[in-house]
């Protein structure tokens, strides 16, 4: 065992660093999790083996439909230049999950298509 005591972070310097972050560094650096989460629980991820290994449609569908939410949200915040490639995404992934599915969804209730309008594959 180690004499040494764990180690607590800096939270002034934690803090400090996230207020130098510019808010559309964080919104989407957020969009981009998302994006890269929900690729994963649709299967879509390079991966050794099977790659199904960590699929799941159901947590699919609360990421693309939170990812989908928050780019509505942030249209007016964040320029073209970042939004149109997350858009892009996002709609790749409505596909991606569309095609997964072994009952999709009606056009229009889908993840997401609440804020989209519905997506067409």
């Amino acid at each position: 065992m180690s004499d040494t005591p764990p180690q607590n972070p800096d939270f002034d310097t934690m803090t400090r660093d996230i207020a130098e972050v510019p808010a559309v560094e964080v919104i989407v650096t957020v969009a981009v999790n998302l994006m890269s989460a929900a690729a994963v629980k649709l299967g879509l991820a390079p991966q050794e083996g099977e790659g199904d290994e960590h699929k799941d449609l159901d947590e699919a569908r609360k990421l693309v439909h939170a990812l989908a939410g928050l780019l509505d949200a942030s249209t007016t915040e964040i320029s073209s230049f970042h939004a149109a490639p997350l858009r892009d995404g996002l709609k790749s992934l409505q596909l991606a999950f569309r095609e997964a599915s072994i009952v999709p969804d009606e056009p229009g209730q889908g993840p997401g298509e609440k804020y989209t309008g519905p997506i067409y594959g």
